[in-house]
Parts: structure tokens; C-alpha cells; sequence
């Protein structure tokens, strides 16, 4: 039990990968994330505590986890990868007030112009590496069509990006030869074809092409904090809240 020997509370668990993106197959890892809490003494040092815990893989579950006071940097930054935990359609673990009260905050916290970046700068890289030339790595469509619509969801003004991709595709392509391709694509993954190196889609290349060639001549911009207060606030809330108002002793600290 992670609790147990990391000396932890989890508040959230969730999936974040392609079984929540809904384009999983039967093989599909478990890509389980979660927001943890240490010991209340364990804040009150000068030695800032780890925020990361990672877990080998194992019977095909990848778990990672990141630190409350990571996380509510990271959402005050607006951080993609984040938001997509929090609206995660399956929830394996929420034991706090956290997730509602971070949803309360989104319209206070959440940067369209740091999460358009974060998406360009995704599809740009996997297009790059996996769709250039003749033969391509089909499946790798899903990584690069994914951000794509994400961005046009975003540019479109629609909030927060969902993290299911049957949402992007009704909400953003109209084109019905290319949302046939999509669909057709997405049946084939989910019945566990293989999917490995195969010629082109040259309906799916060229809208991923031109609106990649098109959203990054507007250029990028950096990434926007915001007021850390009601974050602040909100840790200490979910520390007492978790935690109780005691001190308990911290029992990892002799550990590696």
C-alpha cells in the first residue's frame, strides 16, 4: 500500500492516459495518477519535502503521483496535464474537499494562452517524430490529433479542454469524410489492430498539416501565473482538513 509505506495520504486518484482519453485497447496500460499529502511536521521545514512519487511498472499499471503543493503550482499555472487529471472520467480515489474546490477555482486559474502552448508544442513534437514521410506510425495519429483539436477547442473559446477525445471530435471536426477517418482509425485501435508503421492517411495528414501550420503562425506565448492567495488558503484547508490540527511524527524519516 503506496499510503503506507511512502507515509502518505492520497487525496485524489485518477487514469490520465488513453484508457480516459477513450482511445484504449484490450493491452492498454493503466496510467494511474494521483495528488498526495505528507505529515503536517514534514511541511514545517526548512528542507523542502520530495513531490514526486514514482512506481515502476507493474502488472500494467504505471502509477505517479505529485506532492498538493506541486499540484496547486502547477494549477495556478494552468498546467494541461493537470486540468486533464481533475476531469478525469474515472476517478479511482477522492477523499477531500480538494477536486470541488479546485473546480471552483478553475475560472480564477485557468489560462487559455499557457494551455494553447502547452497543446501546439505537443502536436508540433509528435507530428514531427512519428508522421513525417510516406509511412508513418499510425497510431500515433491519436497523439498528435488529440492537441490538435485541443487547441481548436481552446481557440474556439469552449473553457477548459475536455479530456475525453470523442468530446473534442463532436465539438470541433464538422468534416464528415475526416471525422469518418477518425472514427474508422479509432475502431481499429480499440479492437486491438495493430497499428504500427502503414502508409499515410492523407485525410487526417493534411488536416493535421494545416492547422498545426496555421495555429503556430500566431505565434506562442508564455505561460501566466496568477494571485497564489486563495491556493494558499485552499492547502491549508486540505492540510487540517486531512491531517487533523496535531502534528504527528514523521515515521519516514529515516527512510531513503
Amino acid at each position: 500500500m503506496i499510503e503506507e509505506i511512502d507515509n502518505i495520504t492520497i487525496l485524489y486518484a485518477c487514469e490520465s492516459g488513453s484508457r480516459a482519453w477513450g482511445f484504449e485497447s484490450a493491452d492498454s496500460d493503466y496510467d494511474v495518477r494521483f495528488i498526495y499529502l505528507r505529515r503536517t511536521l514534514q511541511y514545517l521545514t526548512v528542507e523542502r519535502g520530495r513531490e514526486v512519487i514514482e512506481k515502476p511498472l507493474e502488472n500494467g499499471i504505471d502509477l505517479s503521483g505529485w506532492d498538493l503543493i506541486k499540484a496547486l503550482e502547477l494549477f495556478r499555472k494552468s498546467n494541461p496535464p493537470l486540468l486533464e487529471w481533475l476531469q478525469s472520467p474515472i476517478v479511482y480515489r477522492s477523499t477531500s474537499s480538494l477536486i470541488g474546490r479546485l473546480h471552483a477555482l478553475l475560472s480564477q486559474y485557468y489560462s487559455p494562452k499557457a494551455c494553447m502552448y502547452h497543446y501546439l508544442h505537443m502536436a508540433k513534437g509528435n507530428f514531427r517524430e512519428y508522421l513525417r514521410g510516406e509511412e508513418v506510425w499510425t497510431k500515433k495519429y491519436f497523439y498528435v490529433l488529440r492537441p490538435v483539436l485541443a487547441c481548436l477547442w481552446i481557440e474556439k473559446g469552449l473553457g477548459v479542454v475536455p479530456t475525453e477525445f470523442h468530446k473534442l471530435v463532436e465539438a470541433i471536426v464538422a468534416d464528415r469524410e475526416l471525422k469518418d477517418e477518425i472514427d474508422a482509425l479509432l475502431a481499429a485501435k480499440k479492437a486491438g489492430l495493430e497499428l504500427r508503421k502503414g502508409p499515410r492517411n492523407e485525410i487526417i495528414s493534411s488536416f493535421i498539416e494545416q492547422q498545426i501550420l496555421r495555429l503556430n503562425s500566431a505565434g506562442q506565448r508564455s505561460a501566466v501565473t496568477s494571485d497564489p492567495l486563495s491556493l494558499n488558503r485552499l492547502f491549508v484547508d486540505i492540510l487540517t482538513e486531512a491531517n487533523g490540527n496535531t502534528i504527528q511524527p514523521n515515521t519516514s524519516a529515516n527512510r531513503p
